[in-house]
């Protein structure tokens, strides 16, 4: 099966299986290497932000213990995602995922690293950070609600209603080297607060209390609420 018909099936089933809505796809380049980092509370992420309305050549960094799932392999491979190895440092999949981007692919990215299964955001890594840095590729924040408990819904024959929001792109700036690692924290925590801003306050989990989300939050007005 040809990646684009993946697509279609995948785009039918989530426009007839739940209520998925996106919003500020303006913040979303049309073309052109981008990150898309987002928030990774369930493996419904994945599918929807496949089938999203702008970016169809969107692939993402996906685990390698996914090629041993019966189906859900099949499709990743079919979906030409780049598989890494959580339990190293995957060098030849961060330099694969450098090279899409620079030839153009949007790459969706979730930089907490693995899936919570709190519902909320857990801490965020530096992965994304470097690699947005050595790939010079702009940034895009964005926040998935609704995911979470969107397999068991289906299951039991009620559409969930799920939300992603895309925020305002931006470049990081080169780090040097003094104080590095500090850098790279800073920069890491500031990628996680905005996307933390595109969540309603229950998602906001490790970053709730931090000084930077709640400037990002009065500056756009207050926190996001979706109504079921």
């Amino acid at each position: 099966m040809k990646r684009e018909t993946l697509q279609k099936i995948i785009r039918y089933l989530v426009d007839h299986l739940t209520h998925t809505n996106f919003y500020g796809l303006e913040n979303l380049p049309a073309e052109g290497g981008v990150i898309i980092a987002l928030n990774h509370n369930s493996r419904m992420d994945i599918p929807v932000l496949f089938v999203n309305p702008k970016r169809t050549d969107i692939t993402a960094i996906v685990a390698d213990k996914y090629k041993r799932y019966p189906g859900l392999g099949w499709i990743v491979r079919t979906g030409g995602v780049v598989f890494i190895d959580r339990d190293r440092a995957d060098f030849g999949a961060i330099r694969l995922a450098q090279e899409l981007i620079k030839k153009g692919f949007a790459m969706g990215i979730a930089p907490e690293g693995t899936r919570s299964t709190q519902g909320e955001l857990l801490e965020g890594k530096p992965g994304t950070v470097l690699l947005a840095i050595k790939s010079g590729a702009l940034v895009v924040p964005v926040g998935l609600a609704g995911t979470e408990d969107s397999f068991k819904k289906i299951f039991t024959f009620r559409k969930p209603h799920i939300h992603i929001r895309f925020g305002e792109p931006f470049h990081f700036e080169p780090i040097s080297h003094e104080n590095r690692s500090a850098a790279i924290k800073k920069a890491t925590e500031d990628l996680m607060c905005r996307i933390a801003a595109l969540l309603p306050s229950k998602y906001w989990g490790f970053y709730r209390d931090n000084p930077h989300l709640q400037e990002l939050i009065q500056a756009q007005g207050g926190p996001i609420k979706y109504v079921k």
